[in-house]
């Protein structure tokens, strides 16, 4: 209570510090309100604001019907899935030649068709499965939190200026700007890296799949022509190279031997990967995960059995 009181303060004090300027009380508000809603947002709420969010983001792209080939090759790679009922998912193909993939708090699953162009089956349903780490681990629902704060600052400093105060009461649309520009932290990634590895190997894919998803993307920020379509999904999840010898690493240190090559840039969309993998031992790697900032316990990778991942809603 010390620390919302405090924030509170300090949001409604930028509001009125100025004697220069007339505060607008209604602006004011809206940024104590935004102050006290991101140290006590919900799962439920997080939900709320994302289907919304969502409505928004689909009436904005080009959605392609359950019809379309890309759709049904979704359809399949989705259905690799197990035990994420929990999650209650909707997917989605945009078309777009942007290479992204992202998971939304109320479950919405969004893949871009420049991804599935760009990457095989195994590596597409990796990428989700890292999206889906995210949710997993409560990311979602921090990255809300953190936009919150930011907006409620903006709401506190646009309550001296009447025009500022006039173009940021667009609270949604404000909240998933601040949204696209927050990048996950490199624990965040490296548990949704463990997360993407574990669903791998409980449904039967290639362990090495996350590790070559993320090689096309190293490979494809090197090509001039696809570094705009990147700039997205590379700004969001940082420390490719970094990430990728991680994953191999908890590979190599599970047991598996590496017998695919993954997308080269010549394999069509649309396939599995080359070549097979050798039978999944019981052993998982040593990892650094452990409890994340909020308060979750990151996926178990000790000597154990892999366990069936059981999603909780975030």
């Amino acid at each position: 209570m010390k620390k919302l009181a405090l924030l509170c303060a300090v949001i409604l004090a930028m509001a009125s510090c100025s004697s220069m300027k007339v505060v607008n009380p209604n602006a004011a508000v809206n940024a104590g309100a935004a102050a006290v809603q991101a140290l006590t947002i919900s799962d439920a709420q997080v939900a709320q604001l994302c289907a919304q969010y969502m409505t928004e983001s689909d009436g904005q792209n080009t959605v392609l019907p359950a019809s379309n080939d890309y759709s049904q090759r979704l359809d399949r790679i989705m259905a690799r899935f197990h035990n994420i009922k929990d999650l209650n998912l909707n997917y989605k193909v945009y078309q777009s030649n942007t290479v992204n993939a992202f998971a939304s708090g109320d479950g919405s699953v969004r893949v871009y068709t420049g991804l599935m162009d760009a990457m095989n089956d195994d590596e597409v349903f990796a990428v989700i499965g890292h999206e889906l780490g995210h949710l997993i681990n409560k990311d979602v629902r921090d990255a809300y939190r953190a936009a919150y704060l930011v907006v409620a600052a903006r709401y506190g400093i646009a309550a001296v200026n009447t025009t500022a105060g006039a173009l940021s009461t667009g609270f949604l649309g404000d909240l998933g700007q601040q949204l696209a520009q927050n990048a996950y932290s490199r624990r965040q990634e490296t548990q949704a890296d463990e997360t993407a590895f574990q669903f791998c190997i409980a449904n039967g894919v290639d362990p090495y799949a996350m590790y070559h998803a993320l090689n096309v993307l190293i490979r494809l920020s090197g090509e001039n022509t696809q570094q705009g379509k990147l700039a997205e999904l590379l700004s969001t999840h940082p420390n490719t190279a970094k990430r990728a010898a991680h994953v191999k690493e908890m590979c190599e240190a599970a047991g598996y031997k590496m017998t695919t090559t993954g997308t080269t840039g010549t394999k069509p969309a649309g396939t599995t990967s080359s070549g097979t993998t050798t039978k999944p031992k019981t052993v998982t790697p040593k990892t650094t995960s452990g409890t994340n900032n909020t308060g979750n316990t990151g996926i178990n990778t000790g000597n154990a059995k892999p366990k069936t991942i059981t999603p909780k809603k975030g």
